[in-house]
């Protein structure tokens, strides 16, 4: 995330802002998984069969408008715990971090703007992100990971904790 050692700084400021969020409580991430029925009954043999397209969500725009909207809500301020849980991976284990968020001055003024989405699969994407601190831009095309989660585009664990790591803060053991 960090550019060059002169953006050192700036960039420690804003990545620290951003993974303020991870500094108040470790927490248990559980995962979870689907499982596919192995030997279901296939279709009719004169069925049309409608697979997702394997390399993005069966609709891409519509998809990439709900991450830009909620990528820019988890990272706003104003955006409270309880909206912020329902956008972030496992985010309802995690609301004591949340809580952390908007406690720092920097928090306060962070913000982002989304400048690309690219879907590497059905469930999950690369998110192409500016973070800014006060109206400054502090890390320009950062990337991170969006994924599906109950119907839902959110903010990635991976991406939470690659904050952290480039705000030099030790992230919660089981977190990351």
């Amino acid at each position: 995330m960090v550019h060059s050692r002169h953006s050192r700084a700036p960039s420690r400021i804003a990545a620290c802002a951003a993974a303020a969020v991870l500094l108040a409580v470790p927490a248990v991430v559980g995962g979870a998984s689907g499982a596919v029925a192995a030997g279901a009954p296939g279709p009719p043999a004169a069925a049309v069969l409608i697979v997702p397209a394997a390399d993005g969500p069966a609709d891409p725009e519509a998809a990439k408008a709900q991450v830009e909207k909620n990528w820019t809500a988890f990272f706003d301020p104003k955006t409270p715990t309880d909206e912020k849980a329902e956008l972030l991976q496992h985010g309802d284990m995690l609301k004591p971090l949340l809580d952390g968020f908007s406690a720092g001055a920097e928090a306060a003024k962070t913000s982002v703007k989304v400048t690309d989405v690219t879907f590497t699969s059905p469930t999950e994407g690369t998110v192409t992100y500016d973070l800014s601190v006060g109206g400054a831009t502090e890390l320009p095309g950062s990337k991170g990971v969006v994924v599906l989660e109950d119907g839902v585009w959110k903010v990635s664990l991976k991406t939470v904790c690659q904050l952290i790591e480039a705000s030099g803060a030790e992230a919660p053991p089981l977190l990351c």
